[in-house]
């Protein structure tokens, strides 16, 4: 038992390895996507393509094909799952070798679909390769390993791209042709998985057939425990959408800092340090959760948030999400401070890790033998409230943003805790069960 469990700690890593790989191609297409777009309609007026669109197409068809996701699962299984995922990724970024306006559309819509698989697989596949005793260590383990994945994509685009209006067409085929190697790499390495209970480590599972999975999404939808949840997973969609899309632009647009673009890339490294620390550290601790709880780090999450929110209150002005302005802050000299600024990106970064690893680790616990259903409706709920705050993002003023962020952080919080009592209570109680309605 001990060689089968370290052979599934491995494939964990291979997994973090996987991901992070896909992820740094896909994230530094994300970082970058804006100006590479505003570069190919400067010199191709009939390219009418619009990065917005493309991400709210991308989101739609996210959220609306992880109902599906089981019930493919159910038939390709994890591994397989994975792999035509990231494939679909590795398209939409070579998509761009060739730009055209249907070719964009139509690889987001493609990629929507991969992400739901891609990502369902990864929560199933964790799942079978853990423990009560190791679900939290492994979350931890992944999450870190993914996040590096904003660190190398923004590294890179703050050296290539910082100041830059304009990326001639040899430049964007280079990178683009480099970010396909990466991502097709990525998925050479999902193939080197062992299938989920063979010799590699690891449990099976009966996913039952296509018509099967899918009741038990429905099933599952409606039970107490899950629409508890829905809660906290709606929160990390904000949040997610906050940190990724509204911060920076934010930061860009706030006129009093010396160099706005030169901040926005450091704030991305800044949030994935947070996102990669915090994961590392859930990551060695993460056995200590089992006999604490979840709790704590939940409760560390939302304190980190709230501190964070209320300095980017006080340090950025409320119409930055809109427009670029010179309108002073809230601080006493009502200059914006760079230092409060990237403070901010590394508390959103940590307190996201601090979120998503235990909302991983109690989906891999509660519903150990149900993990399909329950991670694809966790990735629907947190797509869709993703696409809710990009669809509200190009109207609200900065406070609008931070008020519904507390929110969705307060109730979100308390829900989760409610389901990790009951969880920790029958843990004690029963020690071999692991879900519940």
């Amino acid at each position: 038992m001990k060689v089968s469990m370290d052979r599934a700690t491995m494939n964990v890593g291979v997994l973090g390895a996987a991901f992070m790989l896909v992820f740094t191609s896909f994230q530094t297409q994300g970082n970058m996507q804006q100006v590479v777009i505003r570069s190919i309609q400067a010199e191709d007026p009939s390219f009418t393509g619009s990065g917005y669109i493309s991400l709210a197409v991308i989101y739609a068809v996210f959220a609306s094909f992880n109902w599906l996701a089981p019930s493919c699962l159910s038939f390709l299984g994890p591994k397989l799952s994975m792999i035509v995922g990231g494939v679909t990724y590795v398209i939409f970024i070579a998509g761009f070798l060739w730009p055209h306006t249907i070719i964009l559309y139509l690889t987001s819509v493609l990629i929507g679909i991969g992400a739901a698989l891609i990502w369902t697989g990864q929560g199933n596949y964790l799942t079978l390769m853990s423990t009560q005793k190791t679900i939290s260590r492994n979350s931890g383990i992944f999450w870190a390993m993914l996040q590096t994945s904003m660190l190398f994509g923004n590294i890179f685009v703050y050296y290539q791209f910082m100041g830059k209006d304009i990326i001639d067409q040899h430049t964007r085929m280079v990178v683009f042709i480099v970010l396909t190697v990466v991502g097709v790499i990525g998925v050479g390495v999902m193939c080197l998985l062992p299938k989920p209970g063979s010799e590699g480590g690891g449990r099976a599972d009966d996913l039952g057939g296509p018509s099967t999975a899918l009741k038990k999404s429905f099933a599952l939808f409606r039970t107490k425990d899950m629409i508890l949840l829905s809660f906290a997973f709606f929160y990390t969609g904000i949040a997610l959408s906050f940190f990724s899309g509204v911060y920076s632009a934010c930061l860009s647009s706030t006129l009093r800092f010396p160099d706005p673009k030169r901040l926005v890339g450091l704030s991305g490294m800044l949030i994935g340090i947070g996102e990669i620390l915090g994961g590392g550290v859930f990551g060695i601790f993460g056995s200590k959760t089992v006999k604490f709880g979840r709790d704590p780090i939940i409760l560390l999450g939302y304190v980190v948030h709230m501190v964070c929110f209320f300095l980017i209150f006080m340090n950025l002005p409320t119409n930055s999400p809109l427009k670029g302005t010179s309108d002073p802050s809230h601080l006493p000299n009502g200059e914006p401070s760079e230092v409060i600024a990237l403070l901010c990106s590394f508390l959103l970064g940590f307190g996201d890790a601090c979120y998503n690893t235990q909302i991983y680790s109690i989906l891999g616990s509660v519903y150990e033998d149900n993990s399909g259903p329950a991670f694809a409706l966790f990735k629907f709920v947190q797509s869709l409230s993703a696409a809710a705050c990009f669809f509200y993002s190009s109207v609200f003023k900065l406070y609008w943003h931070l008020i519904i962020l507390i929110v969705f952080a307060t109730i979100g919080t308390f829900t989760f805790w409610m389901v990790e009592w009951k969880a920790h209570r029958r843990l004690k109680a029963k020690p071999d069960t692991n879900a519940f309605d």
